[in-house]
C-alpha cells in the first residue's frame, strides 16, 4: 500500500498558492482520478484537523431521496469493510482527537482533529469511511430512528423550524426550499439500496476535495492520501451527475406567507427575499450591508427592536448564497401579541435602508466587524481546514486573506446603496411560528 501511495504520488505537481509572514504556505496538488488536495502549514500549532469535503449535499436530492446526504453521512460511521463502528471511534478516541461530519444544502464534510504526530491515523480512518463503507441494511434501520429522533428535536425547536419554514416559503418545490435533514416520511421511505446507489453515484474522487491545516507538510498529507484511497484514484471518471440548477433568482418567491402552528411562549418570524448568488461580485457589499442592517449589536434592527423598544431579545439579520441564487433574510423572536409591531418596524428599517443606505460610518463600521469576523475566526487549524477546503469546492481557486481583506476595504458607501436598493426592495415572503392561525398573517405583505 504504501509504494502504491508513492507510486500515485510520482509526477503529481504541487502548486504554491500562498506564502504567509508567518512562513505558512498553502499548496494544491491534484491526484489521479480528479481528487483535490489542499494543505494549509501552520507553523508553531501542534495539532493538524483533516478534512475531506464531498461536493453533494441536499440540493443534488430528488423529491424521493429527501434526507439522503444527511443520512448518508450518519452511515458513513457505522463499519467499513475494516472497521467497526467502535473500532472508528475507539482509534480517534484512542489519540484525544474528534472525529465528525456535518451536511448542507451543496456539500457534505468528514473531519478529523488530532495531535499533528497523530495526521497519519486521521488521514486512514476519514478516508477509510468515505471510501470503504458496508452501508448495512440492520445499520439503515436502526439509523433511520436516530434521524427520525433529530427531525423530531427539530421539530421542538421553533427557532430552527422557522428558518426551515422560510426556505420552503422563498425556493417552493427546487431542492433548496427542503430541509437538510429531510421529512418524517421521505426518511420512514428511503431504503437501503436507494442510499447505497446514492453513495456509488456521488462519493467519487472528483467530486471531493480534501483539505488539512495545521503542522502539516504537504508531500507527506499527499502520499497519506494517495495510500488510504488507493484503487479508488485508479477507477475511470465518470460525468458527474446534473446538479439542479437556478433557482427563483430575481423573481418572486414561491408563495408570500407560510404559518407553522405551534403552542409556544414566542413567535418566531424571519421576514425575507431572494438573496444573491455565491459567485456574484457585490458579496462584500452584500456582507457590509448585512452588518449594518442586523449583523451585531450595534445594528439599526438590534438598536431599534431590542434596545430602543424592548420588543426581542434575539433580532438579526442573514444572508445564504448558493450557486444560482441565494437568500435574504431578517429573524426575530417576541411575545406572540407584539408580532405585527415588531414586523411593522422590521420592514420600515428595510425600506429605509433601501430607500437611504447607510451611513459612512455605518459602512466602516461594517467592514471593520467584517475584517474581524473574518481573521479571528481563523484561529484554530479546523477553520483553516474548512476555509481553504471550502473555497476549492465551491470557487476551484485560492485567495488568500490579505487579498479578501482588500476586497472588504474596496466597498463603497455607494455600492452598498446600490445593493441595498435592489435587495431591499426585492419582493418579500414571510414564515412564522408560533400560537396563530394560518390565515393570521395573510395580509401583512
Amino acid at each position: 500500500m504504501v509504494a502504491e501511495g508513492r507510486a500515485l504520488t510520482t509526477g503529481v505537481r504541487s502548486r504554491l498558492l500562498a506564502r504567509g509572514t508567518d512562513g505558512g504556505t498553502i499548496r494544491r496538488s491534484v491526484l489521479p482520478g480528479g481528487l483535490r488536495v489542499i494543505t494549509e502549514s501552520m507553523p508553531g500549532v501542534h495539532s493538524a484537523t483533516f478534512g475531506v469535503w464531498v461536493g453533494v449535499g441536499s440540493r443534488d436530492e430528488t423529491p424521493r431521496l429527501g434526507g439522503a446526504s444527511h443520512f448518508l453521512e450518519h452511515l458513513l460511521f457505522k463499519g467499513t469493510r475494516r472497521r467497526s463502528a467502535l473500532q472508528i471511534a475507539a482509534e480517534i478516541d484512542a489519540v484525544g482527537g474528534e472525529l465528525n461530519a456535518f451536511t448542507g444544502k451543496e456539500s457534505t464534510c468528514f473531519y478529523a482533529h488530532v495531535i499533528d504526530r497523530d495526521l497519519p491515523l486521521a488521514v486512514d480512518v476519514v478516508s477509510d469511511v468515505l471510501t470503504n463503507a458496508v452501508i448495512a441494511a440492520g445499520d439503515v434501520d436502526n439509523e433511520r430512528g436516530v434521524i427520525l429522533e433529530e427531525i423530531a428535536m427539530r421539530d421542538d425547536d421553533p427557532g430552527d423550524a422557522v428558518h426551515d419554514l422560510f426556505s420552503e416559503v422563498l425556493f417552493g418545490d427546487h431542492p433548496l426550499g427542503r430541509p437538510v435533514i429531510g421529512s418524517v416520511q421521505t426518511i420512514e421511505a428511503l431504503s437501503r439500496s436507494q442510499i447505497a446507489g446514492f453513495y456509488r453515484r456521488r462519493y467519487r474522487p472528483q467530486t471531493m476535495v480534501v483539505a488539512a491545516a495545521g503542522n502539516v507538510e504537504h508531500r507527506q498529507v499527499l502520499r497519506l492520501v494517495a495510500q488510504a484511497f488507493g484503487k479508488v484514484l485508479g477507477a475511470p471518471a465518470e460525468p458527474d451527475p446534473p446538479r439542479v440548477g437556478v433557482v427563483h433568482g430575481l423573481g418572486r418567491p414561491a408563495r408570500s406567507v407560510g404559518v407553522l402552528h405551534r403552542s409556544t411562549e414566542q413567535a418566531h418570524v424571519v421576514l425575507g427575499s431572494a438573496g444573491l448568488d455565491r459567485f456574484d461580485e457585490r458579496r462584500y457589499a452584500l456582507g457590509v450591508l448585512n452588518n449594518a442592517l442586523g449583523g451585531g449589536m450595534s445594528s439599526r434592527l438590534f438598536q431599534e427592536v431590542r434596545e430602543r423598544r424592548g420588543l426581542a431579545y434575539s433580532v438579526y439579520s442573514f444572508a445564504s448564497q448558493y450557486a444560482g441564487g441565494g437568500s435574504f433574510g431578517v429573524y426575530a423572536g417576541c411575545q406572540p401579541s407584539r408580532t405585527h409591531e415588531v414586523l411593522s418596524i422590521v420592514r420600515d428599517e428595510m425600506a429605509a435602508v433601501a430607500a437611504e443606505g447607510i451611513t459612512e460610518e455605518e459602512v466602516e463600521r461594517g467592514k471593520g466587524q467584517f475584517r474581524g469576523g473574518l481573521v479571528l475566526g481563523l484561529e484554530d487549524t479546523g477553520s483553516r481546514m474548512s476555509r481553504i477546503g471550502k473555497h476549492e469546492l465551491t470557487h476551484g481557486e485560492h485567495v488568500t486573506v490579505p487579498e479578501l481583506l482588500a476586497r472588504i476595504e474596496a466597498v463603497t458607501v455607494d455600492e452598498v446603496r446600490q445593493l441595498a436598493g435592489d435587495l431591499l426592495n426585492r419582493p418579500m415572503c414571510l414564515a412564522v411560528v408560533g400560537p396563530f392561525a394560518e390565515d393570521e398573517f395573510d395580509g401583512e405583505l
